[in-house]
Formats: structure tokens, C-alpha cells, sequence
């Protein structure tokens, strides 16, 4: 028996030549922060890794690439005061980040936060990301034969990414409703699964998110008034620029990365990549990202609220005093015994 997090873990018992007994085992702990972007996740999961004793699990499926730093408001290493933190800056911008790499990584993260005697908290706005850890989600081996992939790609580079969209929602409406148009990748393997297998994607999802977790987790959702999270928005894409976005985007565009690179569908990048090309003035620039990360973070919140078993905090509700919040977070983590009384 090992005490760890004040939980009590039964560890499989392996007589010699014989094989292993799991006794009484129970449920690893896991603190996930989430929410829509530009809510200020990031300066509250390190108050609340430093209160808990948490090292941290980046559930953002940018901030993984080097080189990716103002776009993606990726976290300085001064403001992690000191929290490790994983699943940043360890992917090229040329190589290609899926849910099934992430969930790879992350177990193999947890794992070592687990072994240094810390709680895993997962931190960031990537939904389906989140559930395919918490859910333990397994994921279909991918057809080697990727003709028909290839052919909607060639579809969505002859016809533009709205009609692939479309192409989906015409056989998935669910998967169509929460999958961008843009992200013509995720949208072209909705719509090869339905042709693979008969069966829509999104149902398939469904079913895995109905297994029991087989973590002792609580799942917070942090969320503003939406007139005040937009504005933050707007205050957050201006300060990339002033910081040099289009710069940022001219060195990767430079460096070799295609318009068609994973890295590339991140919002920020690709409407910067218009401009690079003369398609939009700066100021349309500037107007694209705010609006399209506005519609982002509208997905998101839309995302949150079909989860189950979550704790909504609504940061109006503690006069967005973070102090209250943490006290608040706190006493639930207690009562679910992640944490000491």
C-alpha cells in the first residue's frame, strides 16, 4: 500500500511465477481546467497547481509546436512560476498532432507526474482532447488505403473547405456542428469514417464517452460573461500583433511550412497566411482572427455544456474575485478526497 494524494492505491500484487492480482484497486486522481479561450485558464491552473501540488498537462492542440508562440498565446516559462508543465513545444510545425498522438502523450505524462508524487491536471480548451483521456476513448485504426482521404482533400482545394463542410453535415450533423470548416482534416476523417463503416463518426463517439472514466477526477469549466470574454478577445489578438505575429507567420511560411501543414489550420495562422498573400488588408486581418476566435470560443462553451458531470465556474458568480474561485475550486477537490481536508 502506497499513500499518495491522500488516496490510498492497491497496486496489482505479483506472486513470483504467477501472474497479477488487481485487489481493491481504486481510481487514480485527475483535476481537469478547462473552458473557451481567452477566459484566463492559464494563470488559474497555476495558482491552483501550486495550492494542490500539480504538474501540468497542456490540452491545447497548438501550443504542442515549437516555434508557435504568439498565436497560440502559448505560456512563458516565467509565468509557470516553477509547475512543470507537458505537451509543449515537443512537435515540429511540419509534422502532423491528432487526438490519438495527444492521448498517447498525455497518459505517458500522467504516468510520470504520477511518479514524481504529483496530481495530473489537465489544462486547456481542446474538448474532445480532454474527454479522450478521461474517458479512456479507444480510437479505430485508421484505413492504410488513404486514396479516398486524398480525394476530399483534392475536393476541399477545388471546391473550398465550406463545401467539404457541407458534404458532412449531409451525413453527420452532429460531427458538422462541432467541427470547424477549416479544419479540413478532422472534417475529410468524419466524413471517411461514415464511408468505412457505415456509421457516423460522432456516434461513435457518443459510445465511448458513456464508459465510466476510470479516474477520481473533477472536470471545471471556467466561464465569463460573454460581452467580457469577447472583449478580452479582441485585447488578446491585438496584443499578438503588437507582439509580431505576422512575423511569427512569415518565418514558419519561410521556413518551408505549407498552408496545408496541421500547424496551419490554427486560427491566427492561416488568416495571416491570406495576408502574406495579399488576399486582405490588416486591419480585415486583424478583424478575421477576433471574429473567428469569438466563433471559436462560441464552439466551445456549445462543447462544454453537452459534458457531464462538470463544474461550471462562472466567474461573474465570485465578483471575479480568483481568490473565492480557488477557495471554491478547493473544497470540491476536498470533497472528492484529490486533495487533504
Amino acid at each position: 500500500y502506497l499513500k499518495q494524494n491522500t488516496l490510498w492505491h492497491v497496486f496489482k500484487c505479483v506472486p513470483e511465477g504467477g501472474e497479477g492480482v488487481a485487489i481493491n484497486m481504486e481510481k487514480q486522481p485527475l483535476v481537469i481546467l478547462t473552458g473557451p479561450t481567452a477566459v484566463g485558464k492559464t494563470s488559474l491552473s497555476i495558482r491552483l497547481a501550486k495550492q494542490i501540488g500539480a504538474e501540468i498537462i497542456s490540452a491545447d492542440s497548438m501550443q504542442v509546436y515549437k516555434g508557435m508562440d504568439i498565436g497560440t498565446a502559448k505560456i512563458k516559462q516565467e509565468e509557470m512560476h516553477g509547475v512543470k508543465h507537458y505537451l509543449i513545444d515537443v512537435m515540429n510545425p511540419d509534422e502532423e498532432f491528432n487526438i490519438t498522438i495527444f492521448k498517447k502523450m498525455a497518459c505517458e505524462a500522467i504516468d510520470k507526474i504520477r511518479a514524481n508524487g504529483h496530481i495530473p491536471l489537465i489544462v486547456g480548451g481542446t474538448g474532445f482532447y480532454i474527454q479522450s483521456v478521461l474517458y479512456d476513448i479507444q480510437f479505430e485504426n485508421e484505413d492504410k488505403d488513404t486514396s479516398y482521404r486524398e480525394e476530399l482533400y483534392d475536393i476541399a482545394r477545388r471546391e473550398g473547405a465550406e463545401y467539404l463542410h457541407d458534404m458532412l453535415r449531409k451525413i453527420d450533423e452532429k460531427s458538422a456542428d462541432v467541427i470547424h470548416y477549416n479544419n479540413v482534416k478532422r472534417v475529410a476523417r468524419a466524413i471517411e469514417y461514415y464511408k468505412q463503416t457505415g456509421k457516423k463518426i460522432s456516434e461513435h463517439n457518443e459510445e465511448q464517452q458513456k464508459k465510466e472514466s476510470p479516474y477520481n477526477y473533477v472536470y471545471f469549466v471556467l466561464n465569463d460573461d460573454r460581452k467580457l470574454l469577447y472583449d478580452r478577445i479582441n485585447l488578446r489578438v491585438d496584443q499578438m500583433f503588437d507582439e509580431g505575429l505576422v512575423d511569427e507567420v512569415k518565418r514558419l511560411k519561410e521556413s518551408g511550412i505549407d498552408r496545408d501543414a496541421t500547424s496551419m489550420q490554427a486560427i491566427g495562422y492561416k488568416e495571416v497566411l491570406d495576408y502574406l498573400d495579399g488576399l486582405c488588408t490588416l486591419e480585415q486581418l486583424k478583424e478575421n482572427i477576433k471574429n473567428n476566435t469569438r466563433h471559436f470560443s462560441k464552439r466551445q462553451i456549445t462543447w462544454f455544456k453537452r459534458e457531464k458531470d462538470i463544474e461550471w465556474l462562472n466567474l461573474d458568480e465570485f465578483g471575479h474575485d480568483k481568490e473565492k474561485l480557488l477557495s471554491y475550486m478547493l473544497q470540491i477537490l476536498m470533497d472528492k478526497n484529490i486533495v487533504a481536508q
